[in-house]
């Protein structure tokens, strides 16, 4: 979660630099010296999206290694900068085509590699990276050599040993991406081309992987790998991957997988919580109700759903299959309506109000009228599976039994 928190500041910089906000066609237009602070704030924030990779390896690195140091961030930096020159090189080399290559051309013609293209593996290779990054700082960092090697000893044998390792991974990626990378391309074209049925199982997966935390492995592929696009920022054209990145970059249509969490995240999930709460004995209301209430508005303004969630996937797992089939088809109804309205962090209503005026940002109010629906579909179901079954959501859980004297 580390790096997915970097987002917001990443959304709120490049959203304040756009032509409606603080641009020519916003606030910008009135006045004039707005204009550069506009440029400014559009560049640092495209600094942050432009380098998701590099931040998603230090920030699994860290958050994977226990008892982590600075020592791990630099393990992970210095492995992917070998990673991502190793692996682009050989894409270059082995002549994959637009997609793979991005190659220049020097003055006399001849094809050059472009360092600062896009990695193709996206930010699925920086997580690899961190991964190994953690994995061998947790083995190597207590490393004694011998005396004569000693300086390289400990920790710093870490971003040694993985700078090999990264050159290694980069070798593999280099030459089985492609078929990995058509794979994708595949499920990312179907997705595309089957925009309704394709979100519609994005989001019930989405949901389902919570438990164990591979969500956000899923995330990572519809958000900042696939699919890619062409789109212009600011009156520049610049290549995006993922629907996250396009949707931000201006593409129209980008969103998709998006843009059916907000009724779910805001409205639908809060009336699960008030079912919860109305649902408990009386004498426990008032301390359900305190928990519920509370986690329910966090996702509401934040769109932070793990608190809520986990109150009820394991105690009703009934509740949670519910739960996922309503997301997906949510998302699905909102891409078949043409509703489209993205984040940078989660679907939440601080998103919603920051993306809410931007060019590519359709139907704002079916996606809040439709929210408005699932609040009462979510309390009406949740409060009947809730008394029918019997379920033991918090407040309702049996008395613990006093243990009898001996």
């Amino acid at each position: 979660m580390m790096p997915i928190a970097v987002l917001p500041a990443a959304g709120l910089l490049f959203r304040f630099g756009q032509p409606d906000m603080l641009g020519a066609d916003g606030l910008g237009g009135v006045v004039p010296w707005v204009l550069p602070v506009a440029s400014v704030l559009a560049a640092a924030g495209g600094a942050l999206f432009d380098n998701l990779p590099l931040l998603f390896a230090v920030g699994v690195a860290i958050g994977f290694a226990r008892r982590s140091d600075g020592s791990t961030a630099l393990a992970a930096l210095v492995g992917y900068l070998v990673f991502d020159r190793v692996s682009k090189s050989l894409f270059f080399e082995a002549g994959r085509g637009a997609v793979y290559d991005k190659v220049a051309l020097r003055a006399d013609g001849a094809p050059m590699l472009n360092l600062g293209a896009q990695n193709p593996t996206g930010v699925l290779g920086g997580i690899v990276i961190g991964l190994t990054a953690a994995l061998l700082w947790q083995r190597f960092h207590r490393l004694k050599p011998p005396a004569w090697l000693a300086f390289f000893g400990g920790r710093r044998s870490v971003p040694i040993i993985t700078a090999v390792a990264a050159l290694v991974l980069g070798v593999v990626f280099g030459l089985l991406w492609r078929p990995i990378g058509d794979w994708l391309t595949v499920v990312g074209d179907w997705l595309s081309a089957h925009g309704t049925a394709g979100t519609g199982i994005y989001g019930v997966i989405n949901r389902l992987l919570i438990p164990i935390g591979l969500h956000h492995f899923l995330n990572t592929i519809v958000w900042f790998t696939l699919p890619e696009c062409r789109a212009g920022v600011n009156g520049a054209t610049r290549d995006a991957a993922g629907d996250l990145n396009c949707y931000f970059a201006g593409e129209q249509g980008a969103g998709i997988f998006m843009t059916g969490f907000f009724p779910v995240m805001m409205f639908g999930l809060l009336g699960a919580a008030i079912a919860m709460w109305r649902a408990a004995p009386p004498d426990r209301r008032t301390t359900v109700g305190g928990i519920m209430l509370s986690a329910g508005l966090t996702a509401f303004v934040t769109g932070i759903t793990e608190p809520l969630e986990f109150a009820f996937i394991f105690v009703a797992p009934v509740l949670f299959v519910v739960h996922a089939l309503l997301t997906g088809l949510s998302m699905a109804l909102m891409a078949e309506l043409g509703a489209r309205l993205g984040f940078t962090f989660s679907g939440g209503a601080i998103d919603m109000l920051l993306n809410a005026g931007k060019s590519n940002t359709h139907d704002l109010g079916l996606i809040i009228g439709f929210g408005l629906v699932y609040f009462v579909l979510y309390y009406v179901l949740f409060t009947m599976l809730i008394r029918y079954l019997d379920i033991p959501t918090p407040g309702r859980e049996p008395p613990e039994e006093s243990p009898r004297p001996t």
